[in-house]
């Protein structure tokens, strides 16, 4: 999949292409139905399938205090939008100056000059432009001014099962709740995936090791890190994968410890990870992505040494068959 991140990046004669647009956090179930849909009718019609999405999220620049936090970072968003069969993605840096333009500035400027649109998918509640002025009657109107057919899809969102007794849909928001609560595997029905947080491995301060369960711990975090407690995941390692994807260590089952260390007074929140059996692990200074499968338990503070480290063995076990 091609990644511009600027127009100039785009080669002359880009497309013809079929486009959709979106900001596409999490790269959840709903939207792998409309990136679907939408590769689906460009192979049709011998189009380029091409997804424009936003950095930073819209509402970060809008109205900072309130944005949602957000349940994938750029890297992630990417690696999943490609997943999908998508050709290429256009990443716009979003701005003030950005958002000011007219709905028919953006049409022309981003999708038929820059992409080449023969087909624009959208869903029935589309704004774009100044003010999200445009609807899907201006891109119908637009569409047909400047040569480009539009698709309007249904809401693809499905009902999950009774959760708390409410009934979830395949949303961002709704995984955001649920990673709120620590139910990883529900979010993973929205997602349809396990939800994943990206960092690079730092040193911290050795107690995991010297209990003899050596944790990997993440500095800056990109992705949503869920409520505080004890996960069974997995720890991927992208440049391990990508210099020899058939390396073994490429993907190593994990206990994922989330939260303070109340047990030695700890105030930092950590995100941090054991390789189940493996204490030969040099990952300093490495990006590893965490997958969270399974909520196992919520922090707790432990009188002494000795029983958190049996509930440690308890961790790992619990881990080890959850994840096979």
């Amino acid at each position: 999949m091609q990644v511009f991140t600027d127009l100039d990046q785009v080669p002359d004669g880009f497309g013809p292409s079929a486009v959709t647009i979106g900001n596409f956090d999490g790269v959840h179930r709903g939207h792998q139905a409309v990136l679907g849909r939408l590769v689906h009718l460009a192979r049709a019609d011998g189009l380029a399938a091409v997804a424009v999405t936003f950095d930073p999220h819209p509402a970060v620049v809008h109205r900072p205090e309130s944005a949602p936090e957000l349940l994938t970072g750029l890297a992630d968003r990417l690696d999943l939008l490609a997943a999908t069969g998508l050709d290429a993605v256009l990443v716009i840096p979003y701005s003030l100056a950005f958002a000011a333009q007219d709905p028919e500035e953006f049409v022309t400027r981003y999708l038929t000059a820059g992409l080449g649109a023969r087909s624009v998918v959208v869903g029935h509640d589309v704004r774009f432009g100044r003010d999200n002025s445009g609807t899907l009657a201006t891109m119908v109107e637009l569409g047909g001014e400047h040569g480009f057919e539009v698709v309007a899809i249904d809401d693809v969102g499905e009902c999950l099962a009774e959760s708390a007794g409410a009934r979830q849909r395949w949303s961002s928001s709704a995984a955001r709740a649920l990673l709120a609560e620590g139910d990883v595997a529900q979010a993973a029905d929205v997602l349809g995936r396990a939800h994943r947080v990206r960092g690079t491995v730092v040193h911290g301060d050795a107690r995991g090791r010297e209990l003899g369960f050596p944790t990997a711990n993440l500095g800056e975090i990109a992705g949503m890190v869920p409520a505080d407690g004890v996960y069974a995941g997995w720890l991927r390692r992208p440049a391990l994968a990508e210099s020899d994807p058939g390396h073994p260590d490429v993907r190593l089952p994990a206990a994922i410890s989330i939260g303070t260390n109340p047990t030695f007074d700890g105030v930092e929140r950590r995100v941090e990870a054991y390789v189940l059996d493996r204490t030969d692990l040099d990952l300093y200074d490495e990006e590893v992505v965490l997958e969270l499968v399974e909520h196992l338990r919520a922090t707790l503070r432990f009188d002494g040494i000795e029983p958190l480290v049996r509930q440690m063995h308890d961790d790992v076990a619990r881990a080890r068959a959850i994840l096979g």
